[in-house]
């Protein structure tokens, strides 16, 4: 599987990576404006996460379709808990994305920790238009992403990894989970 990263860097933050929590505003963190008008169906990311990790792992799915992967063994209370502080640790920190096309057409977005987003390939090409015209704010304020086109400049492949992070970031705000799923 070929692996794209983003470098992600926030200006004015000295060339850190990272925001730490004390750099955040009082009234919260700081989030894209996109909120995409469309959602991708479930059933289909349940069984595309599924799939990517070989039915092995159990994992939290949110309203968004963002999912959280547990350690085996969790109850449902404690797994709902462990998605919630992944959701704290991903916001309390710039997110870093790291999407990566898989072999059913899809990208899968991760992040510095144990949460996805599936992106589906037929969802995101009906959709098009809206990501076309929208997918700049899926950028944070004084964002600044490194692709390979330059800062701030992305491909089918970039505008696509910004919705999978739009979703989790829909999630991360207002986290409502869906379905914890166990694997078999």
């Amino acid at each position: 599987m070929m692996r794209r990263s983003f470098l992600a860097g926030i200006v004015g933050l000295l060339g850190t990576k990272k925001m730490q929590a004390e750099t955040l505003p009082e009234h919260g963190p700081i989030v894209p404006s996109w909120h995409p008008s469309f959602r991708q169906p479930l059933d289909r990311v349940k069984d595309r996460i599924s799939y990517y990790y070989n039915g092995q792992r159990d994992f939290v799915v949110f309203r968004n379709g963002t999912c959280v992967l547990l350690d085996d063994g969790l109850t449902d209370q404690l797994a709902a808990e462990f998605a919630s502080k992944v959701f704290s640790s991903i916001l309390g920190y710039h997110p870093d994305m790291n999407p990566s096309p898989m072999d059913d057409g899809n990208i899968l977005v991760g992040y510095n920790h144990p949460a996805v987003n599936v992106v589906l390939h037929d969802i995101s090409q009906a959709n098009w238009p809206e990501i076309e015209a929208r997918h700049l704010d899926g950028l944070t304020p004084s964002e600044v992403l490194i692709t390979p086109l330059g800062p701030n400049k992305f491909d089918e492949f970039g505008k696509q990894a910004l919705l999978g992070r739009a979703y989790m970031f829909m999630d991360a705000q207002r986290p409502e989970v869906a379905e914890i799923r166990r694997h078999a």
